[in-house]
């Protein structure tokens, strides 16, 4: 028996409504792409696909300033990587505009040209690390996963999810995947002063923490090297402000004309940090091109 024209055409109409809502096949994707963000659905067709990001944000290690610690160590973490030397993954924490995420972007731009990519991951995208990897483990390049400004709350499926990928899985963790991760918080996870009340004293007198206290400290361990950022100094936060005023091109006698400018900019904001100091500069110098 033969179908109905009309049925014909609406299944046809359907099927290209559905088209839309699936990924992309995985020979499809462009491998050449420096980055890549992780994409999702959810739904009755929940999925995910990896979306090429052709021109990233570009920043280059030189143009961190008052980091040059944190600079140096995850350099060499990641040229070890790329390099197919033993590497770990990276937690970097602390306080906010201090350079984190752009210390992750400078080793792409750094590295990009050896075969380094970066896929960036949302938190609530975190349950699909296991597809991910599936998609890249057996590629010749090596891929940075960056989870920007990570935190958990208590029951969140994307914390085991991250748990099992850094090193919970029975599959092992991929040769050519690292994890770095930015966050406010040391262990990702709020630290309750109740917690502190599960704390048990052993026959010595030795105070051990808490079954929760354990557990949350069990995913920031399972990053190899941790980078601290801190609050910076007047002088940092100044020399900041003359490196991005020179990179947009203002002249050196109007840098030094504008320091109490400068000051008065973070004092508004409450706030010293390399964020405040671009974004100091990217005003001064948009204001004297006018």
């Amino acid at each position: 028996m033969s179908t109905p024209p009309d049925l014909l055409k609406r299944l046809e109409r359907l099927l290209e409504r559905a088209e839309h809502w699936l990924p992309p096949p995985p020979g499809d994707i462009d491998w050449k792409a420096p980055a890549f963000r992780w994409r999702s659905r959810s739904g009755v067709l929940a999925h995910g696909w990896l979306e090429p990001v052709y021109h990233p944000h570009r920043i280059r290690l030189g143009d961190l300033q008052g980091v040059d610690g944190q600079k140096q160590r995850i350099e060499q973490n990641t040229r070890q990587f790329v390099a197919g030397h033993p590497a770990n993954n990276v937690l970097l924490t602390g306080a906010r505009g201090t350079g984190k995420s752009s210390l992750v972007k400078a080793v792409l731009e750094r590295f990009s040209a050896q075969g380094l990519r970066l896929i960036e991951v949302d938190k609530a995208d975190l349950v699909h690390l296991p597809d991910i990897v599936a998609l890249i483990v057996d590629r010749p390049e090596k891929f940075i996963v960056f989870c920007d400004d990570l935190s958990f709350e208590a029951g969140e499926p994307g914390y085991k999810a991250l748990k099992s990928v850094l090193d919970g899985s029975i599959s092992g963790m991929a040769d050519n995947v690292l994890v770095y991760a930015t966050s406010n918080r040391r262990h990702l996870m709020p630290e309750m002063m109740a917690e502190n009340l599960e704390a048990q004293q052993d026959e010595r007198g030795e105070l051990r923490p808490g079954d929760t206290t354990e557990e949350k400290v069990s995913l920031s361990e399972r990053f190899g090297l941790w980078l601290s950022f801190y609050t910076m100094d007047q002088d940092t936060y100044l020399a900041i402000c003359n490196h991005w005023l020179g990179e947009y091109g203002v002249a050196p006698e109007q840098i030094d004309a504008v320091r109490g400018e400068a000051l008065r900019w973070a004092l508004a904001r409450g706030s010293r940090s390399g964020r405040v100091a671009w974004q100091f500069a990217r005003d001064l110098a948009g204001r004297a091109s006018q």
